[in-house]
């Protein structure tokens, strides 16, 4: 393809004008990366809470959670994951992930997450959270989960 001299400029023009006008700064990328982290920390925390509207506002209606425990996977929808945690009980719950890994890319996101999951202050069980979200109306949801869980953990720290 020939391309005339004169037509150069006004081409540069063109690319400069669809170009973003600034490109994302790390800042930009980590307060998105708590932003998708934040949905996820308000599900553990209505755990903890034993609040289901507060697991429920983190969640996109209609998903799932995948667990797999001792060689067995078990999906359930939100609603049957809601009301297998209890609203009342003397036992402490609590969930902790560390070094989360996450990934965005425009309006998706996934998280990978190693986590304990202590009960009364001691690990009951461990292993891999991840959940895939999405952005909806500028606000990030969960739209799935699933994790692992086995016994042969480290006492938490």
């Amino acid at each position: 393809m020939h391309v005339r001299r004169s037509s150069l400029p006004l081409a540069a023009c063109a690319v400069l004008a669809i170009a973003p006008l600034h490109a994302a700064t790390p800042e930009d990328h980590a307060s998105e990366k708590q932003a998708v982290l934040t949905p996820f920390q308000t599900l553990l925390d209505g755990i903890g809470k034993r609040d289901h509207e507060m697991m429920r506002s983190a969640l996109l209606p209609g998903g799932m959670i995948t667990l797999t425990r001792a060689d067995k996977t078990q999906q359930l929808h939100y609603d049957a994951f809601i009301e297998h945690i209890p609203a009342t009980g003397t036992q402490k719950l609590e969930e902790r992930i560390h070094d989360p890994l996450v990934k965005i890319d425009d309006n998706i996101a996934v998280i990978w997450a190693p986590y304990e999951f202590l009960v009364d202050g001691k690990v009951d069980h461990c292993g891999t959270d991840i959940a895939h979200l999405v952005k909806q109306n500028g606000k990030w949801l969960i739209a799935g989960i699933a994790d692992n869980g086995r016994k042969d953990c480290a006492p938490a720290k």
